[in-house]
């Protein structure tokens, strides 16, 4: 196995990377900064120069890959055309160069609430209303999937249990990015993530559970 990793040096895609790492899976990271990738990712990362608005990057990063991570995501920005571009457009460039190298599974990092038109995220330029654009295409692309809807993102990790359910089922709460990523890259080993869609947030009185009896919450 080998993955493709987009928006490797993100906060949440930093910790995918070595979440994959410390599983002794082979990385191949989509940077747009050398250098920030040097500071960020752990040495066993394969660096691959590029941008997901650039097919042409995409195709050679991709090549070898055998399964693909999106954890890109629209930073906070007067440019209204830049949730349509990045979580849209990059991630429809990503599903479309997947499908054409025979990709095997493509998880996607999405959000809670992207089914909530009226929700206060949407007044940073629609950037739920993508994310769900994005979503269905890759549901539509014939593609092994996996969309992970996280909460809250929190760069501090915590012992507290995950919560994971089904589509448009969660509404509320919070998760360290670090289970984010244990989440996502766990997918790829449970049978019942398969053309799923996640939801996941992480809660102090939840007790945890291992992933098979998590995942199965899902059939």
């Amino acid at each position: 196995m080998q993955a493709f990793v987009a928006g490797a040096t993100g906060e949440t895609g930093r910790r995918i990377v070595q979440e994959l790492v410390s599983r002794g899976i082979r990385v191949r990271a989509l940077v747009r900064s050398r250098e920030l990738a040097a500071q960020v990712l752990p040495p066993e990362a394969e660096i691959v120069v590029g941008d997901v608005l650039d097919p042409a990057t995409l195709k050679t990063g991709m090549e070898g890959c055998t399964v693909v991570f999106c954890a890109t995501g629209a930073r906070p920005s007067w440019d209204p055309l830049q949730p349509y571009r990045v979580d849209y457009e990059g991630t429809k460039n990503l599903v479309n160069v997947a499908k054409a190298q025979g990709i095997q599974h493509f998880v996607l990092v999405s959000s809670l609430c992207v089914s909530q038109f009226f929700h206060p995220l949407n007044l940073f330029w629609l950037i739920l209303v993508w994310k769900k654009q994005a979503e269905q295409y890759l549901q539509k692309s014939g593609l092994t999937y996996t969309i992970v809807r996280p909460g809250g993102l929190k760069n501090q990790d915590n012992e507290d249990g995950i919560v994971l359910s089904k589509a448009d089922t969660l509404f509320e709460g919070s998760i360290p990015r670090t289970k984010v990523a244990q989440v996502a890259v766990e997918s790829l080993f449970q049978p019942a993530a398969q053309n799923q869609i996640v939801e996941i947030v992480a809660k102090p009185d939840v007790a945890k559970q291992d992933w098979s009896t998590l995942f199965a919450s899902l059939a």
